[in-house]
């Protein structure tokens, strides 16, 4: 057991905490909370003058945050070994947390709050380190490590940029993906760096964190394949709003986009990844536009663990759920399956609410005054054809006088009997346009009623009453839908295993040659993150990553696949996903008795002013002047003696029959948002946005008139759709 000398104490150190490229990190017996680092033998003398200077400076004793070195560690002839530091324990490196999969490994309570504080966090700590008079140089994920909860905590601190007394102690190293673009290329060895490169890669670090691992520069970019180093160098934000047209590139499917976050963040990202080194925001301008994100967050009507950005039109997690059957923030408070549930209490809600009576057409169309005779129109029209048959029948007689006095211009007088006879003919009054007077009126009386519905809100009753029906529907079925789950949890048991198995070989931890850090993030942040992620499909999609690099990638993951075994016999996982399953149904058990008693509940409340509907509508001067005009135009047909057009007139709110919408599905093997899934197990896709299941509609209007498409089952509370190959589409 190796001896140290710390002061004038000797210490044993204890076990092996870490090993890297500079040496090993041990804790030491005797010094709880505390942690030594001892160099490699080759770089103590290159770290020697650095780490006594930290030292001297007493930069340790000026933050908490940061694991400055705090004592000189020598051996027993006093050589210099190292330093003590502050032992950080029970902390996970960043990456652990923004990465969808590990995060749901390492951080399973962790929500969209807790990733938005991390970040706010993230500010402080580098906050703290340029007000000590240090630079980072090498910001990135590994050396910032985050606690259960949230505190953040920097680690590698004798890396940094130090200066005293007029001497530089500079940092020498870098990460490609948080370099920012004007160092790209250069000798970080011998570039003397500044709070503007920090501050570009804190930018990245709290990018990671809000868009679930993404890098802001690992996009689709129109020209030919670059790395990202070379998207970096020439300045190439995948997610821009203000550039797009310059930077050409795209966001990968299924990422969050820069506009769905509030102003002050948006323009914060726009700044650090814009063109102007100068203007990138500060720790402190991070701290402000992160606390008002923070204090923005709207909440999930649906899954109490989702929470979005403001400018959110709705849940984006629900909707990328919904896409790919991954959820960012899944709920793990419904795996309790004993829930209260109150069966005969709902049993009787729904039998009330299916009794429950609209008022219908005739309840609210009054019985208009019978009309006093013909209208003016049609007096008018049977005058002008009283006057035509009187000139037909004086040109009948004129002609019977010419050939008795002129009897050689016979042709004359022949032609004019005719003209006369013609004219003498044409006397009965044309029903077509008082049919279409009808139609007219009909239409009025059309939207009078439904003017009068609106106002008196039976629109919005029916609306409830839709969703009930839904909702009873979903009720009937819930045991059948979770019996059937319950099979499918079990026929994909195998499956389940081997993608848990394969879960666990992350694409960090991978040594594939050719596939650094850069192309490690861009693999990240188009969705592959593990072995279970990986298809030559899903890797060839991938920007940069052709059939060579592919090849890597599959025979990587077959490697690993080839030594999974599936266990036949029951284990704790099997218990787990059962009661996890049963849970989630339970909690949407409980959710739908709520709805159907609150409905019926809504329906109670309305009733007294539905059934006042009659009433009111005896009065309503507009709905009875447009039956006044109709009845007109009825009795003006009668009078003429011609048909009269059935009338078109009805309720058109009432509640369309809604299907069964989709229950909680048992746990299948998934992978984080890359696209959009198209189809379930039975071909019927499911809404992009709500996740219920879909039905074939037919547009009526607009250019696609006559085209069949995909509409979601909660319309008009969710008007998802999807054409017949799969493109989704939504109108809030």
């Amino acid at each position: 057991m190796q001896e140290i000398v710390i002061g004038n104490s000797r210490f044993s150190v204890a076990e092996l905490i870490g090993k890297g490229g500079e040496g090993e990190v041990y804790a030491i017996k005797g010094r709880s909370g505390q942690a030594v680092k001892i160099y490699n033998a080759g770089l103590r003398s290159k770290r020697e003058d650095k780490v006594r200077a930290m030292v001297g400076e007493g930069l340790a004793i000026k933050t908490d945050l940061v694991a400055y070195p705090g004592e000189i560690v020598t051996d027993n002839q006093g050589n210099f070994l190292g330093f003590v530091m502050r032992l950080v324990s029970g902390y996970r490196p960043l990456h652990e947390l923004y990465s969808p999969k590990s995060r749901q490994r390492y951080f399973p309570k962790a929500d969209y709050r807790f990733i938005v504080h991390t970040a706010l966090n993230v500010a402080r700590a580098v906050g703290k380190v340029h007000q000590t008079g240090c630079v980072i140089g090498d910001l990135n994920h590994s050396g910032v490590l985050v606690a259960q909860d949230a505190t953040v905590a920097l680690i590698d601190a004798d890396s940094f940029q130090f200066r005293l007394n007029g001497k530089s102690y500079p940092c020498v190293v870098g990460v490609p993906e948080f370099t920012p673009p004007e160092l790209h290329g250069k000798n970080l060895a011998s570039v003397e760096r500044t709070i503007e490169h920090d501050n570009f890669g804190l930018a990245v670090a709290i990018f990671h964190l809000l868009f679930m691992g993404r890098h802001p520069y690992a996009g689709r970019y129109s020209g030919p394949d670059i790395s990202m180093g070379d998207a970096i160098a020439q300045n190439r934000f995948a997610f821009s709003l203000t550039r797009q047209s310059a930077t050409r590139t795209t966001p990968p499917p299924g990422a969050l986009t820069l506009d769905l976050f509030p102003d002050a963040a948006v323009t914060a990202f726009e700044q650090a990844f814009g063109l102007n080194a100068g203007v990138r925001p500060s720790a402190l301008d991070w701290v402000g536009a992160l606390t008002k994100l923070e204090r923005s967050l709207n909440h999930c009507s649906r899954v109490k663990t989702h929470y979005f950005p403001s400018n959110a039109k709705g849940c984006v997690w629900c909707a990328l759920t919904a896409n790919s059957g991954f959820d960012m923030f899944p709920d793990l408070s419904a795996v309790t399956p004993n829930i209260p549930t109150d069966t005969r209490g709902t049993e009787q809600a729904i039998r009330e609410i299916l009794a429950f009576r609209f008022p219908t057409v005739a309840d609210l169309l009054p019985q208009a005054p019978a009309p006093r005779g013909a209208s003016a129109a049609l007096s008018e029209a049977k005058s002008g054809k009283r006057g035509r048959a009187f000139l037909g029948l004086l040109m009948m007689g004129g002609a019977v006088a010419g050939f008795i006095v002129a009897i050689p211009a016979w042709f004359v007088w022949v032609g004019l009997a005719i003209w006369g006879w013609v004219t003498f003919s044409d006397r009965e009054v044309e029903p077509g346009p008082f049919q279409k007077a009808f139609k007219d009126a009909d239409e009025k009386v059309q939207r009078e009623l439904e003017s009068f519905v609106r106002r008196n809100g039976l629109t919005e009753v029916v609306k409830v009453r839709g969703d009930l029906d839904a909702t009873i529907a979903a009720y009937k079925g819930h045991d059948e839908a979770l019996t059937r789950e319950l099979m499918i949890l079990k026929s994909n048991r195998e499956s389940r295993q081997r993608q848990a198995y394969l879960d666990g070989f992350s694409i960090r931890r991978a040594n594939i040659s050719g596939i650094g850090p850069s192309k490690t993030a861009t693999l990240i942040s188009f969705g592959i993150e593990t072995a279970a992620d990986v298809s030559r499909s899903s890797v060839l999609r991938v920007p940069g990553f052709g059939d060579v690099m592919t090849g890597k990638l599959v025979e990587w993951r077959r490697r690993h696949e080839s030594r999974f075994k599936y266990d036949r016999t029951a284990n704790a996982q099997d218990v787990t996903d059962e009661r996890a399953l049963r849970g989630r149904f339970a909690a949407e058990k409980l959710k739908l008795e709520s709805s159907i008693r609150n409905g019926l509940g809504t329906l109670r409340n309305a009733k007294a002013r539905l059934d006042a509907l009659p009433a009111k509508a005896r009065s309503d001067s507009a709905l009875l002047v447009a039956l006044g005009t109709r009845a007109q135009a009825e009795q003006d047909l009668n009078i003429l003696g011609a048909s009269v057009p059935t009338s078109t007139v009805a309720l058109t709110v009432t509640p369309p029959p809604q299907p069964v919408r989709q229950s909680p599905r048992a746990p299948t093997p998934n992978t984080p948002p890359t696209a959009p899934r198209v189809a379930n197990a039975g071909g019927t896709p499911d809404c992009p946005y709500c996740g219920r299941s879909m039905v074939l509609r037919r547009a009526r209007r607009g250019k696609n008139a006559g085209n069949q498409f995909w509409g979601c089952l909660g319309y008009p509370h969710c008007k998802g759709t999807r054409n017949l190959v799969g493109k989704s589409s939504y109108n809030p």
